[in-house]
């Protein structure tokens, strides 16, 4: 299991971005030049994704690996939907290491052990597609079609198609949602200053959300006229959001 690629901009206090599933780095569009003014922007690309198609791990080590590529000493860390779960891990995993933490569109998973036994078969089958397939284009055109992203209008679909079948693949069997232990019991563990963000029409998380800030004692933000991809359907708010947030309030120590 090697290191996670990832490009850097930029200069300052050091942001490390985390995208979602069937995403890659390069995906943040305007929310990610302007909420990294005035900042070292490191921009992963999560395992099984974009550069680190290679790279097979589950949340747990793949959060570490998330950490890894911010380099030494405490980080703000942002991650959006996959990103968020990857994210997550990693702060309650080395939270000496997160400074502060984002999640957007996050969830601390799925309680319910049939429900997630049915999720985690849902991912198996799509894996097995994926692997059978040629190319990720078939499977990227179907993801966002999907009603979570009904609203969503820039969809990065030639980056996104930049992956290949068998990074999703495994992204999907170690990294899906129907992998993830559900967390909602240990984030009152969280040290740092969680801010999460969901969008106004994307109601499911936007429950997932408000229960996320609560349980760890963050703050919650929601996105009028966005759904689940809220950085990209509404960039220059959630990016003022963000940025609003993380110039004033302090890290932990």
């Amino acid at each position: 299991m090697g290191p996670l690629h990832a490009e850097t901009t930029g200069t300052g206090p050091t942001l490390v971005l985390a995208h979602g599933f069937t995403q890659t780095g390069r995906l943040w569009g305007p929310f990610g030049a302007l909420v990294g003014r005035g900042r070292r922007v490191v921009a992963v690309d999560l395992p099984g994704h974009g550069g680190s198609a290679g790279v097979e791990a589950d949340l747990v080590a793949g959060g570490e690996l998330v950490l890894e590529a911010g380099g030494p000493g405490p980080v703000d860390l942002l991650g959006y939907s996959l990103g968020a779960r990857f994210a997550l891990h990693a702060a309650l995993g080395a939270p000496g290491r997160v400074a502060r933490l984002v999640l957007l569109s996050g969830t601390a998973g799925i309680e319910d052990l049939e429900a997630r036994a049915r999720r985690r078969h849902r991912d198996e089958q799509l894996a097995d597609e994926l692997a059978a397939a040629a190319d990720v284009s078939d499977f990227v055109a179907r993801w966002l079609a999907a009603p979570m992203f009904a609203t969503l209008r820039a969809t990065g679909a030639d980056e996104r198609r930049r992956n290949t079948p068998a990074g999703l693949a495994s992204s999907l069997r170690l990294a899906g949602a129907g992998t993830q232990e559900p967390l909602w019991d240990r984030l009152g563990e969280l040290t740092m200053p969680v801010l999460v963000l969901t969008g106004a029409t994307d109601p499911r998380y936007q429950a997932l959300g408000a229960r996320l800030a609560v349980a760890s004692g963050g703050t919650l933000a929601v996105v009028p006229g966005a759904g689940h991809a809220l950085h990209l359907e509404q960039p220059a708010l959630s990016a003022a959001i963000v940025s609003s947030w993380l110039d004033h309030v302090p890290g932990a120590d």
